[in-house]
């Protein structure tokens, strides 16, 4: 069996157009949202990549093209490609192009954007997608079937997935607060970005993930499902809770599930790790949020930049996310949640930190 890196990770995203520019926008202390109009006279807040005069295929083939390359996946074009995301090319045919294509036949539109000579599969489990897409995706390479493999998570704006998640009352209507003592709900945001992983070492190691389906609550998080995520992710990755240095969160600003999500937490961790959530800087990404979130939080561990979050906790919960890194930054442990009851989980070791 082969082990697994984390060869390279590219991101667009409203930070910046890749991650010097986020990494360099945290440090400034983000960015505002901008008003996403879901119908006439009503917005909400919403984390968008930058605007351009290009039509929707265009902007997007311009995005992936430039997380690709940033992640050096470009040089492995005959690895997989696994393509992940909720909403696909939704927004193309919000602008009047029909509706041919199945979501199979755009990640191979996508793969041709790519000159990909590879197998191309597509991964689409809600929130989960990115995440399972880079467990399957660790599987080949692990069993020595793929030298190379490039998850792609995907996820632009569009009225159908913006609208519906209002419709649910699911939104914030004035910003993302993960953990925040005044959160009101989550903040939509727009993300492609890539992982490209090899059997060559590099910094990043991926141990071992788990996904975990439990649909008691199906637009929920549910905390028995979220603790043995963790113990499975650890199990396979053969570590002990006692390893973990970090836990990056789903946690998205939802005053129940943020909740939900810590409780999961607390029993499967005698003593509980240090917290990160990166959705008050992106906004939840939904499909593309697992590959987003890990490449925005391996630059900003690589660069030493902190993500802590900056407006006021929520002292009920009694644990709170990380104002400044861990002492010790060895191994993290890096979570999505998502809709239809999906809890997955990936393992990463920093092979660069002190031991």
């Amino acid at each position: 069996m082969n082990e697994v890196y984390v060869s390279g990770c590219g991101l667009a995203s409203a930070l910046g157009a890749d991650l010097v520019q986020a990494v360099q926008t945290l440090r400034d202390g983000g960015v505002p949202t901008v008003n996403f109009e879901t119908a006439p006279g009503q917005t909400t807040p919403f984390f968008a990549i930058a605007p351009s005069d290009e039509d929707w295929s265009t902007r997007a083939r311009r995005l992936v093209r430039a997380a690709a390359a940033e992640s050096g996946a470009l040089d492995a074009r005959d690895g997989t490609l696994f393509v992940a995301s909720t909403s696909f090319d939704m927004g193309r045919r919000e602008h009047g192009d029909a509706f041919e294509l199945d979501i199979q036949e755009y990640s191979e539109r996508l793969g041709d954007w790519l000159d990909w000579r590879g197998p191309i599969l597509t991964v689409c489990t809600a929130c989960t997608s990115a995440v399972n897409a880079l467990l399957s995706a660790s599987a080949l390479v692990r069993a020595g079937d793929a030298d190379d493999a490039l998850v792609v998570g995907i996820e632009l704006s569009n009225q159908y997935t913006v609208g519906g998640f209002r419709s649910m009352q699911l939104l914030s209507p004035t910003a993302a607060q993960p953990f925040g003592a005044a959160r009101n709900g989550l903040v939509l945001g727009e993300a492609v970005a890539a992982l490209h992983l090899s059997n060559l070492p590099s910094r990043w190691r991926l141990c071992g993930g788990a996904n975990v389906v439990d649909a008691s609550d199906p637009a929920g998080a549910v905390s028995s499902a979220v603790a043995t995520m963790c113990r499975l992710a650890l199990a396979r990755s053969g570590l002990r809770n006692s390893d973990i240095d970090l836990v990056k969160m789903q946690a998205a600003g939802s005053q129940h599930n943020d909740a939900t999500e810590l409780a999961g937490l607390r029993l499967a961790f005698e003593r509980l790790p240090a917290l990160v959530s990166l959705k008050g800087w992106l906004g939840h990404t939904l499909g593309a949020a697992g590959a987003a979130e890990i490449a925005l939080l391996l630059a900003c561990i690589e660069a030493d930049l902190w993500p802590a979050p900056n407006y006021p906790l929520d002292r009920t919960l009694e644990a709170g996310l990380a104002g400044s890194a861990p002492p010790r930054l060895r191994h993290v442990l890096a979570s999505i949640l998502g809709f239809g009851g999906g809890h997955a989980a990936v393992v990463l070791e920093d092979r660069g930190a002190s031991r």
